[in-house]
């Protein structure tokens, strides 16, 4: 269900790498659940097909940043939660953007979710955010992808529904 991003010769990350994702995302899905952790901000999606972004900075993190930008159409203003979390050691940086009530009801023309200083090593995008009681449901494979720095819908595939966007990325030296 995961789309991670490959590094090194085989394309895969290692058990070690594996490992420091499942703690981050576990404690990432816990932020998600409803904390009401230090860098988790509000912020409005509005309707009305213009294209709209909203970034958020870390203290600790230094020039890394989390944007979302997007389009969407019917309804009114949702509101929707923005996490921006750095690893104990200061290596994984974890954005997570989702709608707190589980599913959104507008329909979404676009969306891209883009870390800028790191190298996204795990990304996803749901259709339904969990709420508690239920899991979140991801959207299928070939609606978006996953590139070195953002998840992006994909043109002509993507079905307009979305919920919440993971996002786990790697800060620091990568090798050629």
């Amino acid at each position: 269900m995961a789309a991670p991003i490959g590094h090194g010769g085989s394309g895969a990350l290692g058990p070690r790498h594996w490992a420091s994702l499942l703690l981050l995302l576990a404690a990432a899905a816990a932020a998600a659940g409803g904390s009401d952790g230090d860098h988790v901000v509000e912020f409005d999606v509005r309707p009305g097909g213009v294209v709209h972004s909203f970034s958020q900075s870390h203290a600790k993190a230094g020039e890394h940043t989390c944007t979302f930008t997007y389009a969407s159409q019917g309804g009114t203003n949702e509101q929707w939660q923005m996490s921006l979390d750095l690893s104990d050691d200061n290596r994984l940086l974890t954005c997570i953007i989702w709608r707190p009530q589980g599913k959104s009801y507008l329909f979404f023309t676009q969306f891209k979710a883009e870390v800028q200083g790191a190298e996204v090593e795990y990304g996803m995008a749901y259709s339904k955010a969990s709420t508690g009681k239920d899991a979140d449901i991801p959207l299928k494979p070939e609606e978006f992808e996953v590139t070195n720095t953002a998840v992006i819908h994909r043109q002509g595939a993507f079905r307009a529904e979305l919920s919440k966007v993971v996002i786990v990325a790697r800060i620091g030296h990568v090798e050629l």
